[in-house]
């Protein structure tokens, strides 16, 4: 029996004006004020701005992912990026999200490549962007912005061409518009190669959306707020942002990444969802904060977070654990979760593998942290941790979603079949057939299933390597090892073809410079720091401690520590903190090379 309506994405309006009408269905900071969008503004700005884009000509010809109109967006997450998604669907045209961080190259490619007749870009500096890419793309009409802009026509100009005739017309369109009617086609950047468009239809989003509701599940919550930051661009974002909308839960956009913690304060959401990057860089915000208290205030901090370390949700620590986790819950926890607002229920984290220290720690701290998994090509989700009792289990991804399939491969390779899979990799036949066989996408991840319930994934098919030995090695689990230190900011494993594995290190720099002092060791600069010797004995040991985990082949022997943290700006991590393998490996061979000299 299906388990999801027949909806398409911009029903959401609808269903939720019928059933949980809101005064702040979006939210967002102009100005230093936080201005609140009731659902039947949104509705009045959506119908609106679709019959605007029907004069301006915007139209789907025979409703396929080739003959519809493509619009690009490139913008912050805002109630605009919302209003142009729902705009664009109710037209039967078809939204190409595009990062901000995209690189100039890329972006001309994606124009080109998806044939783009208008860009939305939400300010200045991504209006010149977009329009400096724009030049080599015949297709692009105008590129419109969310702030004014001198240069640039406001979006605004859209919403005044609606009259009578195309508001009429925008309703006769929605009627005719198909679940099986592709939505978007989102370029994923992946960690090597030319980007792919992975074409989704109403139907791969919309099911995806309640299926996982009615998993994790989200119940409706018309009091409800959660806190938006990850790019919108990402399919993550974007599905969980239509589980807010058909469960009347209220989005506020954070104004920044680098406003994020102010904006929780503020805000006092519910929920948010995240990448494991940013978690990691919260600990360490914490952590820092930690190492400069004195006296029994620094030894209560750490005696708690080590407490923490060891919480496990699935058995009881016994009476004295429990006791002794109350008292750190209430002297340390507390201002915690006083960080993040004070009423958090849910963080959601997924794009790339969380450790499972800080799941331990932060849900021990009373943060409830839930991991979940899936590909863009998936609509995402395939598994999911649960809030129910039970189903979650740390250092796993949770169970399968329910009502689609999940198997592994001989080889261990995750395949899923159900209504969330794509429609395919938009003009490029070759790519599908290679992921899509039977119905079942190939995903490319490996995994094992632990208790015959809960998915553990263990690495990327691609990023096994084999040593000189013959031995095949998995990367991610000790990378994931390593990062549980606190003086691992991040970290690459090498050694394809090599005698031995090694690893490049960037070090937690504010970690090392509290560890420095407290050694009278003086630090100068991060390229001094790297070579002491002192230092590099240390790393070593914290080396040498994670070793016991791994199988003889899988320890590392060498390593060198790099200056800089790698970035989506320095181009070796991708825009949902990837690491771009390929290109950290090119770009730091000499490193490489002295391990193996």
């Amino acid at each position: 029996m299906q388990k999801y309506p027949n909806y398409r994405l911009f029903d959401a309006i609808e269903f939720q004006q019928k059933k949980f009408p809101k005064s702040d269905m979006l939210n967002a900071k102009e100005n230093g004020t936080w201005v609140h969008y009731s659902t039947s503004t949104v509705a009045d700005i959506v119908n609106k701005f679709s019959a605007g884009l029907l004069k301006l000509g915007v139209q789907c010809n025979d409703c396929t992912a080739e003959g519809s109109d493509k619009i690009a967006i490139i913008s912050n997450n805002r109630p605009e990026w919302v209003f142009t998604d729902l705009a664009v669907q109710q037209v039967g045209a078809i939204l190409v999200p595009v990062y901000p961080t995209t690189n100039p190259i890329e972006l001309e490619f994606i124009l080109n490549d998806a044939q783009i007749k208008y860009i939305f870009a939400s300010d200045e500096e991504l209006y010149h962007k977009a329009k400096a890419a724009a030049k080599n793309v015949a297709s692009v009409k105008n590129i419109f912005t969310f702030n004014k802009v001198e240069v640039a026509e406001h979006y605004s100009k859209v919403l005044e061409l609606a009259d009578e005739e195309s508001l009429s017309k925008v309703e006769e369109i929605k009627k005719s518009i198909s679940i099986n009617h592709t939505a978007t086609i989102i370029y994923t950047s992946g960690t090597t190669g030319t980007p792919k468009g992975v074409v989704l239809s109403h139907e791969n989003i919309v099911s995806c959306v309640f299926l996982s509701k009615i998993s994790f599940p989200f119940e409706d919550a018309p009091q409800c707020k959660v806190l938006s930051f990850l790019p919108l661009n990402h399919i993550f974002e974007k599905c969980v942002t239509y589980i807010y909308l058909f469960s009347a839960i209220s989005i506020y956009y954070a104004e920044s990444i680098e406003s994020i913690g102010d904006n929780l304060k503020e805000v006092q959401p519910d929920g948010f969802i995240t990448v494991p990057r940013l978690l990691e860089k919260v600990y360490e915000k914490i952590m820092s904060k930690g190492s400069e208290l004195t006296g029994f205030k620094k030894k209560l901090f750490f005696w708690s977070v080590k407490l923490a370390s060891k919480y496990d949700n699935l058995k009881s620590g016994g009476f004295i654990y429990n006791i002794q986790l109350a008292i750190a819950r209430k002297l340390v926890f507390s201002k915690w979760r006083e960080a993040l607002g004070g009423n958090i229920q849910f963080i959601i984290t997924g794009g790339a593998a969380c450790q499972e220290k800080l799941l331990r720690i932060f849900n021990a701290a009373g943060i409830p942290v839930y991991e979940g998994y899936g590909p863009t090509e998936n609509s995402p989700v395939i598994c999911v941790s649960r809030k129910t009792e039970g189903g979650t289990m740390y250092g796993t991804v949770g169970p399968k979603i329910e009502g689609i399939e999940v198997k592994l491969a001989e080889d261990g390779e995750i395949l899923v079949k159900g209504p969330t899979v794509m429609q395919g990799y938009y003009k490029r036949p070759d790519l599908t057939a290679e992921v899509l066989k039977d119905g079942w996408l190939y995903t490319g991840d490996i995994g094992v299933w632990v208790d015959n319930k809960f998915l553990k994934i263990t690495d990327r098919k691609k990023e096994l390597f084999k040593t000189s030995g013959g031995k095949y090695v998995a990367p991610q689990p000790i990378e994931n090892k390593f990062k549980e230190s606190r003086f691992i900011e991040q970290v690459i494993v090498v050694g394809s073809e090599k005698k031995f594995v090694g690893a490049l290190i960037v070090p937690t720099f504010s970690a090392l410079k509290d560890w420095m002092k407290s050694n009278n060791i003086p630090f100068t600069t991060n390229e001094d720091a790297i070579t002491n010797p002192q230092v590099l004995s240390m790393y070593q040991k914290i080396i040498e401690g994670y070793n016991q985990y791994f199988n003889h082949v899988e320890q590392v022997k060498k390593f060198e520590l790099l200056p800089k943290e790698w970035s989506i700006e320095t181009g070796e991590m991708t825009p949902k903190m990837s690491l771009k393998r390929k290109i950290i490996l090119e770009k730091y061979k000499d490193a490489i090379e002295r391990i193996y000299a």
